[in-house]
């Protein structure tokens, strides 16, 4: 994972610093999430590995998929990415492409997993805690995942916390063994 970050950075950079150049660092968050969305399909992902369909094909069938969800700057990106042998890094290069944009406004991105739904209160003084924290403002991503048990599970960039019964459970196990 961590060569495909590699990998990664420096066209999210590029990526980044284009989008500042002109202005639109919303609309290449959306041709990088439209472009991974596209490129995690199984069929997509099978046709962009296979050695006997021409570069040129594959741009032609992708630049027709895309249609109008792409504006030109992200077809342009496209197309450095199949020249480049470099598809499979959509999905990174989004990832981190969003880390730079947070940082850049002033927010951080974190992910909660609960495994149960959180209420308004619980929102709240989660993003007060987090905020408090991380010196930064913070949007949630929240999602629901019954096998944590009980307790979340908290991602901020590289910080993680895990307060997840599920979690304890096997920290428990390793400690045993």
């Amino acid at each position: 994972m961590s060569e495909l970050a590699t990998l990664a950075r420096p066209y999210a950079e590029a990526a980044f610093k284009r989008a500042k150049e002109i202005g639109a660092t919303a609309q290449w968050s959306d041709n990088l999430a439209f472009l991974s969305a596209v490129l995690s399909d199984s069929n997509i992902a099978l046709a962009a590995d296979n050695p006997k369909i021409a570069k040129e094909s594959f741009l032609n069938l992708m630049l027709d998929i895309c249609g109008e969800h792409l504006d030109q700057e992200g077809k342009n990106f496209l197309k450095l990415l199949i020249q480049n042998n470099r598809l499979k890094l959509a999905a990174q290069i989004a990832k981190i492409y969003e880390q730079f944009r947070a940082d850049d406004e002033g927010y951080s991105e974190v992910q909660v997993i609960s495994a149960y739904p959180l209420t308004e209160d619980e929102q709240g003084n989660l993003v007060s805690r987090l905020e408090r924290w991380l010196n930064k403002q913070v949007r949630l991503d929240i999602w629901n995942d019954r096998s944590l048990i009980g307790g979340v599970l908290i991602r901020a960039g590289d910080k993680v916390i895990d307060g997840t019964v599920k979690g304890q459970l096997l920290h428990m196990q390793k400690a045993l063994q």
